[in-house]
């Protein structure tokens, strides 16, 4: 037996000895979160962070919310599992309130596991309901980590391997400030990536796609927020050649862009599909589909998720849309983000490291470049993450080049939470933009 013996040696060590190389940490000396209230989080060497990253967006609701642990532990207490084969209550309960909030025509909902498992789902219902194996993705896209959804994935940095189940062509997304079509306003724009889609659908396909699956505000790609008549243009070349629409909403979906319950909403477009994951059992693993009942009904064989509709990740899905809708946190999503916005492209205009900043409700991105330039500049973003963390706060990092600062609170983050973070940001971002001037 190979026993290996841990004295003396550090935790991230032994992570690094037995989990794959490819799984990343955080700063040179990673964090090992052991206890968390509220939107903060106690680490293992003991210090209290403010935590603006909610486990990758997953801990939507925050840490230790009594109603939400409260549902937890009473499921845990009758029943852990029972597998789809037979009834659960608290599966139809949240599958319901689901079909009722979701823009879709006679929805049905089947749940799975994770993100890359909804994106997984959504594309064998797409494939087999047009008997194609051909999908339009949008450049910058993240999808998950699976051997299909790797496949629809717009960025080489989370691009494992070529091979590939699925033809994927890639198509504009709505990230102006590096795309060709940026020196354009929103109309113009809007119009060049429509007409470029109808283009490659013409020239790049078939003519019978499985699907168009898009982020509605992409998340590792840096939340790359497309201007409001995006989607609807897009929606409109759709439709001329019947290409189901999928919003996957992994991390837009449950009111987080404070601008609609699903990120797609906002843009006035309704989606035969969507994915869900994430957020919904605030950090409980789970993911699902909802979809038109045509295209949810189209596998023509037996199917199930044995672990998909667990009733304990069920319960925990019921307590956080209920939580969300009583403590309108959709509400609080907008109005905090607006303020969050509003406050660090101020801080942007005397800061040469801060190329751009958007994003939507508690999705905010601010890209960091060289200065004087649009040039990534991922060593800054790295350096911003790391004097943060010795700052007591925690944030994430995305984008196509690693240069884009991630800050995705937990939808109940107060406003007095929300300017701490910024009076430490502005502190951090100087700092560091002093530090690039003197290099």
């Amino acid at each position: 037996m190979n026993e290996i013996r841990n004295e003396g040696v550090s935790l991230a060590e032994r992570h690094r000895k037995v989990m794959p190389s490819w799984t990343s940490l955080y700063y040179d000396d990673p964090l090992e979160l052991v206890e968390g209230h509220g939107r903060r989080v106690t680490a293992g060497d003991g210090r209290t962070y403010l935590d603006f990253f909610g486990g990758l967006l997953a801990t939507m609701i925050g840490h230790d919310i009594p109603e939400i642990s409260d549902a937890i532990r009473a499921q845990t207490g009758k029943i852990l599992h029972s597998s789809t084969l037979y009834l659960i209550r608290s599966q139809i309960e949240l599958a319901e309130k689901i079909s009722a909030r979701a823009p879709i025509d006679n929805p049905r909902v089947f749940f799975v596991n994770s993100g890359s498992e909804a994106v997984e789902t959504a594309f064998l219902l797409t494939t087999a309901a047009r008997g194609s194996n051909q999908v339009i993705a949008l450049r910058g896209s993240y999808h998950g980590r699976s051997f299909g959804t790797v496949a629809a994935t717009g960025i080489r940095s989370w691009s494992a391997t070529s091979l590939s189940p699925l033809h994927v062509t890639y198509a504009h997304n709505g990230y102006r400030y590096r795309s060709p079509f940026g020196h354009l306003d929103d109309e113009s724009f809007t119009a060049a990536c429509a007409d470029e889609l109808r283009t490659m659908i013409e020239t790049g396909t078939s003519g019978n796609v499985a699907c168009y699956i898009a982020e509605p505000i992409q998340g590792a790609g840096g939340f790359a927020t497309p201007p409001d008549g995006f989607f609807v243009a897009v929606k409109s070349v759709l439709d001329d050649y019947d290409i189901p629409f999928v919003s996957d909403e992994v991390q837009s979906g449950w009111g987080r862009t404070g601008r609609s319950y699903f990120g797609i909403e906002h843009y006035g477009v309704r989606p035969q599909a969507m994915t869900f994951a994430k957020g919904l059992a605030n950090g409980l693993a789970i993911g699902g589909v909802v979809a038109e009942e045509r295209l949810m009904n189209s596998i023509q064989a037996n199917s199930i998720s044995t672990a998909g509709g667990n009733p304990v990740a069920m319960a925990a899905g019921n307590a956080v849309i209920d939580f969300i809708d009583s403590h309108e946190l959709q509400e609080n999503a907008d109005r905090i983000g607006q303020h969050l916005l509003s406050s660090l492209a101020a801080i942007s205009r005397s800061n040469s490291l801060m190329g751009e900043v958007r994003g939507s409700g508690l999705m905010i991105g601010v890209e960091l470049i060289e200065p004087g330039s649009k040039t990534p500049n991922r060593v800054a973003t790295d350096a911003v993450l790391a004097e943060a963390k010795a700052a007591g706060l925690l944030l994430g990092k995305g984008g196509l080049h690693g240069n884009v600062l991630r800050i995705t609170p937990p939808m109940t983050v107060t406003l007095d939470e929300a300017n701490e973070a910024l009076q430490t940001l502005e502190s951090v971002l100087s700092k560091v933009a002093a530090q690039t001037m003197t290099s």
